[in-house]
């Protein structure tokens, strides 16, 4: 994979992170082509010089950057709306999601299996009945649901929903409900945040009413935490 930047530029954080399995230890090549634009690449290129090599010690992957042009993305603009919309989620969050997912590449595939523009696990891709996992509709409509989900697993916390979105739901639970240290996960979550057009909500600010009949009697009762059935009504925020 190549990346281009012109070279008095800082490389952008909003942006794709691809892993590229290496053997030992990562490395990462450097040059500039013909127009002076600074090329980052996994892979040396023949015939191209000077190069600069950076080892990454103790890794067997390597993470770089690849800017999403607004024209690549807005194909999909009308169909991340509109799950976006069915799930209660903000379209820019969704936006986000697959820009550091895929870099809005509907046949992308990672070293893990993870396929498509919101990289759906095997799981995730049975569990919610894709069938082909690399027709955008199909892929974003389950990524949506799935995420909405977390959301409702962790009360709207999009820090943890997100960071679920990337490590599971059991390694943000195994380490007290927080986002895990891994540096995979720290680093998606906060590409996201930066990429989103609002800051990442920490904890749910919707206060639900609900009513319940306790023997015989209607109990009204509120809280911030989203009921998984019944009837509720939405009544204020905090």
């Amino acid at each position: 994979m190549f990346v281009r930047r012109k070279a008095c530029c800082a490389i952008s954080a909003a942006a794709l992170c691809l892993a590229a399995a290496t053997p030992a230890r990562a490395q990462i090549y450097s040059w500039s082509d013909p127009n002076g634009n600074l090329v980052l690449s996994d892979r040396p290129q023949a015939g191209v010089s000077p190069v600069q090599t950076y080892a990454v010690p103790k890794t067997e992957s390597v993470r770089s950057t690849r800017f999403a042009t607004r024209e690549r993305s807005r194909m999909y603009d009308d169909i991340i709306s509109e799950h976006a919309r069915q799930n209660g989620i903000r379209t820019d969050l969704v936006r986000a999601v697959v820009q550091v997912e895929s870099g809005f590449n509907p046949s992308a595939k990672s070293p893990k299996g993870a396929l498509g523009l919101m990289q759906l696990m095997p799981a995730t891709i049975q569990r919610f009945g894709v069938t082909n996992p690399f027709n955008p509709g199909e892929n974003i409509r389950a990524g949506a649901r799935y995420l909405r989900q977390l959301l409702d697993r962790y009360q709207n916390n999009e820090q943890l929903a997100l960071a679920a979105y990337n490590a599971g739901p059991d390694a943000v639970d195994r380490h007290g409900q927080s986002v895990p240290p891994y540096r995979e996960t720290r680093n998606y979550v906060s590409q996201i945040g930066q990429i989103a057009q609002r800051p990442l909500e920490l904890r749910n600010d919707r206060i639900y009413k609900i009513t319940e009949t306790i023997d015989g009697r209607s109990v009204t009762r509120y809280t911030n935490q989203r009921p998984a059935a019944g009837t509720y009504e939405v009544v204020g925020q905090r």
